[in-house]
């Protein structure tokens, strides 16, 4: 055991960790698509830190505009104060957003970004004088954050089960996942039929709900539930913290069905795995009811000190011209590739289903009582020089956008492997 790893078990609580039957990896590095530990071990990244590192890492267009952006201005707090970077980010992110967004809240996370289309849905009726609309419609196992109001969206049980008492209440619909959609759509205009006078919007991870396994909602789906949002006249948040940036093949799930909603929550691919940021896009009419005197006290009272941290829009902004330039051509190129890997991952003893939606897989196991197979995959599967995670029993790939064929190879040689001594 190093020197590392005994302070970090002496010193640390990791998140989503169960640090009893937890060993220590300690990363000091990384290159392109891997990482490297502090024995210089390398690991293909297979799930981009988080979902979020789209170009790989340590790209030198990013370091350049990080580097370039710290000689000037390493912070300056937006309340009040602008600046460049923190203009030009929002301004390249509504001309790729879809149309009718034109406004762009920034924060820092998933959950933050989440949490802002919460209350700016909630204050916009109080501010057009529908005070009734305080409730939200979402999926059954829908994740939108750790944060409170970001889990009373959600459809996680064991955080309801957990932190249900602190939770703003919302209204379950069915998940349309694995079905042709038709009975979550008829709850859904079921509950806006009924209800719409109470209903301040709907909250969707559009074509795939990543946390809850890489459940995949059938076609059409969300441009019938923005239809239905429309007629009934409710907000339709749609959460593209995991989908956006490349990630389903195209800049934005939403495009794919040719939905404009009146919120996009971003995080994660945003700024490319560099620093914290997040960002909230909105329509102007939402916007438009926050506008007055100031003595009206009708403006967003929402931020906190790093909104629209310079150093980090500043990547953003290199990361989206990378991105449209270089990075989201390589994943669609690369496309085939991984889904013919996972065809073959498919047919292997003990999976269950393979699902895919452009670069975000889920591996699903055969469930095998008394074991965590998803866990034991992800550890065996260190050994063939990959890093993946697991949600539950079903395994997750989502690598780097701009992950190489020969890394396609590496990624499914391992899981293979691993999946194969788990079971073995």
């Amino acid at each position: 055991m190093s020197e590392l790893t005994e302070l970090d078990r002496k010193v640390l609580w990791h998140p989503f960790t169960q640090m009893a039957e937890w060993s220590p990896l300690v990363i000091t590095r990384g290159e392109g698509s891997f990482l490297i530990d502090e024995f210089g071990q390398r690991y293909l990244d297979g799930v981009s830190s988080l979902w979020c590192n789209v170009h790989g890492h340590c790209r030198p267009e990013l370091d350049q505009a990080l580097a370039a952006q710290a000689a000037k201005l390493a912070h300056s707090t937006f309340l009040g104060l602008t600046h460049e970077p923190g203009i030009r980010l929002a301004a390249a992110l509504i001309a790729l957003a879809p149309r009718g967004l034109s406004r762009v809240f920034y924060s820092d996370s998933g959950s933050t970004a989440v949490e802002i289309a919460l209350k700016q849905s909630f204050q916009y009726w109080q501010l057009r004088k529908r005070p009734a609309k305080q409730r939200f419609l979402r999926l059954g196992d829908a994740y939108h954050g750790d944060t409170l109001g970001a889990v009373g969206v959600g459809g996680i049980d064991l955080f309801h089960r957990v932190f249900g008492p602190l939770l703003v209440q919302s209204i379950a619909i069915p998940s349309p996942a694995g079905t042709d959609g038709s009975v979550s759509l008829a709850r859904i205009e079921a509950e806006l039929e009924q209800r719409a006078y109470e209903i301040a919007a709907l909250v969707v991870e559009p074509l795939v709900q990543g946390a809850a396994g890489m459940l995949l909602h059938p076609r059409g789906f969300l441009a019938k539930a923005a239809e239905l949002c429309r007629r009934f006249g409710v907000h339709l948040i749609v959460d593209e913290v995991a989908t956006g940036f490349g990630r389903t093949g195209t800049m934005f799930a939403c495009d794919q069905e040719d939905v404009s909603p009146d919120f996009l929550c971003l995080a994660k691919g945003i700024a490319a795995g560099y620093l914290p940021l997040a960002a909230t896009l909105s329509t102007e009419e939402i916007y438009s009811a926050f506008l007055g005197q100031r003595a009206e006290l009708k403006h967003f009272f929402h931020g906190h000190t790093f909104t629209a941290n310079p150093l980090a829009c500043a990547v953003g902004l290199a990361s989206l011209e990378l991105l449209c330039r270089e990075t989201l051509p390589n994943a669609q190129a690369r496309l085939p590739e991984l889904t013919m890997a996972l065809g073959r991952i498919r047919g292997l003893r003990g999976v269950r289903e393979v699902r895919q939606c452009g670069l975000m897989a889920g591996i699903e196991l055969e469930p095998i009582e008394g074991r965590a197979l998803g866990v034991e995959v992800c550890e065996r599967v260190r050994a063939h020089h990959v890093i993946l995670r697991n949600l539950g029993d079903v395994v997750v790939w989502m690598p780097p956008l701009s992950i190489a064929t020969a890394d396609v190879h590496l990624l499914e040689r391992a899981t293979t492997a691993a999946i194969l001594e788990t079971l073995q």
